[in-house]
């Protein structure tokens, strides 16, 4: 594959593109194409190998056996899915992996990453630092979403999630990676009472959205 389009994926930050090249002969990489809904990795299942995002982006999801499904994160390109599960043998996937859209991926060996490099290669050791590196990032992702859904009514886990968007933007209007279905799964409500919300805020001029587009503003003083 064309090693270029990774160059900027935080896995491989800091290694040339003939380092690239080299460490995707050492894990095995593999890639593959996936339609929008698609299973690729399904909760527990045995991993072996973790993800990259290439095009397209995925969902990470629980579902009971009712079928009511929580978005729990996103990746999208230049970022990974199941390196955790894929770095502890034997561990089998508590989520599922599902396109949002229709998605390539890039499937890497665990095992060539967490064992010793025959050539010793600098790049080798770079990948272990930016993995460590992921795998904190991926916390902190988590922990964001307890964040956002631990306000008991649906007004307050709009506030925290949209003020949080706004601040990565550094603008009161910004775009969200997820439709109405999958905002409300990933605030752990349901769509209609989210819809009404987002509507009730709208009359009262706190906030104007269309589809994943949103626009704050300050409330009106009495």
């Amino acid at each position: 594959m064309d090693t270029k389009l990774l160059e900027g994926c935080p896995l491989f930050a800091g290694c040339s593109r003939e380092e690239i090249r080299r460490m995707l002969g050492c894990l095995g990489a593999s890639e593959q194409q996936f339609n929008a809904g698609q299973m690729l990795l399904a909760a527990g299942s045995p991993v072996e190998r973790m993800g990259l995002v290439l095009e397209g982006g995925v969902h990470i999801q629980i579902s009971d056996v009712w079928g009511n499904v929580s978005i729990l994160d996103r990746a999208g390109p230049g970022q990974m899915f199941a390196e955790t599960y894929a770095c502890l043998p034997g561990q089998r996937l508590m989520v599922d992996v599902v396109a949002a859209q229709p998605t390539r991926t890039l499937f890497l060996q665990a095992g060539g990453l967490l064992s010793p490099c025959r050539e010793s290669c600098g790049c080798h050791h770079r990948l272990i630092a930016n993995l460590l590196t992921v795998s904190a990032q991926k916390n902190l992702a988590l922990s964001r979403r307890i964040f956002h859904t631990a306000p008991k009514t649906i007004r307050g886990r709009l506030l925290s999630y949209l003020s949080y968007q706004a601040r990565q933007a550094g603008s009161r209007e910004f775009a969200i990676p997820f439709d109405r279905q999958q905002l409300a799964d990933y605030l752990g409500v349901e769509r209609s009472a989210l819809s009404a919300e987002l509507g009730k805020m709208q009359r009262e001029g706190l906030l104007q959205t269309k589809k994943n587009h949103f626009s704050l503003f300050a409330p009106m003083s009495e």
